[in-house]
């Protein structure tokens, strides 16, 4: 069997961490969940944090949020879908917004459940995902401005989502800039300009953020440490608050190159042969999981003298060519996971979930 482990003291590790950075810089943040694809023990683990704000792109997951605590402020990630904005009212404090259509329908169901939606306007800053064209913008929160019901709690960006366009200094003083404009027309004070997410975070410790930048919303250096912009780990955070365990279910010496013919197999892959294999032999091993679960590229053994070779849907193939640990069928194999394979595992109901420390 496969199962991932969630290590409650890591977890609480680099959230101290963070938490530190953003209460000696003055800003504000909250939690991106959306990782663990609402599992409630998970949730429960973040919420026990201490945390007052929780992120997800998925209002189901938002609901379990509510129904585990009811006071903590919950902010929708992506603009609603028209058929979600009843649901998006009732369990999204906040949602993300860029269409005055679907914000005029927040508005008419914010008064139909007798309550005030506040929204954060996204302005495109050049990564080409969600956001209102910055010449825009004015025409665009004068109407909003306007709406019975909304209020704005913020402008926000997001970059690398998409084009992997990384943040600089200049767009987050253009963000800053559009914060101005509200306060020179309409005499009003945005509350948040949220340009922060975990790819920020490397400006933050390098102080080059304008200090209007008050708000970040973070997954993935929590879970991971992850200094993204580094391709790196931030010192002194870990990056395997989550690890994957799967079992070995087959183990035998095999040749290095496939016998036969060779087609595109089932994931339209076809294998280049290195010659220089041919009549080598090396232990492989088959554990269970596969591509159902999670892809080999975002898996990286704990035990550097394994490589991971392949998988098909339901099974995953290695090398223990280079292990010095004498494996045997039925022990487990463990791995350290990237952001996006964490994802894929924590989405699959085929996978158990655990908490240790």
């Amino acid at each position: 069997m496969a199962f991932v482990v969630l290590d409650r003291s890591k977890l609480q590790h680099n959230y101290k961490m963070l938490n530190t950075l953003f209460a000696k810089k003055g800003i504000d943040w909250g939690i991106v969940s959306k990782m663990l694809c609402g599992n409630r023990s998970y949730l429960q683990e973040i919420i026990d944090l201490g945390i007052g704000e929780i992120h997800d792109s998925r209002i189901s997951n938002l609901q379990k949020v509510k129904e585990l605590k009811p006071e903590i402020q919950t902010v929708y990630i992506k603009p609603p879908a028209k058929r979600s904005i009843e649901r998006v009212v009732r369990y999204a404090d906040v949602s993300f917004n860029t269409e005055y259509y679907t914000i005029q329908m927040l508005s008419e169901e914010a008064q139909r459940q007798k309550k005030v939606h506040k929204i954060i306007i996204m302005i495109e800053l050049g990564d080409l995902r969600e956001g209102v064209m910055g010449e825009e913008f004015v025409d665009f929160y004068r109407k909003v401005f306007e709406l019975p019901g909304i209020s704005v709690a913020g402008i926000g960006s997001n970059l690398n989502c998409l084009h992997g366009v990384m943040p600089s200094p200049d767009k987050f003083i253009q963000l800053s800039l559009y914060k101005e404009l509200i306060k020179a027309y309409f005499k009003v004070e945005i509350p948040w300009i949220t340009g922060g997410t975990s790819v920020v975070l490397t400006m933050l410790h390098k102080n080059m953020l304008p200090p209007s930048i008050n708000h970040f919303r973070i997954g993935e250096t929590l879970f991971f440490g992850a200094n993204i912009e580094e391709n790196s780990t931030f010192e002194g955070m870990h990056d395997d608050v989550f690890t994957l365990s799967a079992e070995i279910i087959e183990l035998h010496e095999k040749p290095m190159v496939p016998v036969g013919q060779i087609a595109e197999n089932p994931s339209g892959e076809m294998l280049e042969i290195d010659e220089s294999l041919y009549g080598k032999t090396s232990l492989r091993a088959i554990i269970d999981v596969g591509l159902l679960d999670i892809s080999p590229d975002f898996l990286i053994p704990l035990d550097s003298g394994i490589e991971v070779i392949g998988a098909s849907s339901d099974m995953l193939v290695l090398d223990f060519g280079d292990t010095e640990k004498d494996y045997k069928v039925g022990d487990l194999v463990n791995f350290k996971l990237k952001y996006m394979g964490a994802l894929g595992i924590m989405n699959s109901n085929y996978v158990e979930k655990r908490i240790v420390n």
